[in-house]
């Protein structure tokens, strides 16, 4: 076995045993998954009360309203001013234009657990 083989081996192998490399991604479908399963109704409910949930959450930051979620955080609009910047290919001086930008701020009791 060459010796490039042997490292090509070894570093897929730590990837699949690495704790480090789980897929701890919980997107909509599971997070729907668990709130059936809390919850006791269908899947296809809880789907619908996930989507309308960040439905009503990107309506109210859409309108520039600041929405407060008690024991878990709070979401807030800011404003992203103009600027200049770098195009880091070429190194030209390019105008970033002003945005708008969701922000998180997690509750205290969040940031306690994650802590902990």
């Amino acid at each position: 076995m060459s010796l490039l083989t042997f490292v090509a081996r070894y570093n897929s192998l730590r990837r699949i045993h690495s704790p480090q490399q789980e897929n701890t991604t919980m997107n909509n479908s599971d997070l729907a998954d668990k709130l059936g399963a809390e919850a006791g109704v269908t899947k296809v409910d809880a789907k619908k009360a996930v989507d309308a949930i960040f439905a009503a959450i990107a309506e109210a930051a859409t309108a520039g309203e600041e929405i407060s979620l008690n024991g878990f955080g709070k979401f807030k609009v800011k404003d992203s001013a103009a600027r200049e910047g770098r195009n880091p290919s070429t190194g030209e001086t390019i105008q970033i234009a002003a945005s708008k930008k969701l922000t998180f701020a997690p509750a205290k009791a969040i940031k306690d657990r994650l802590n902990a």
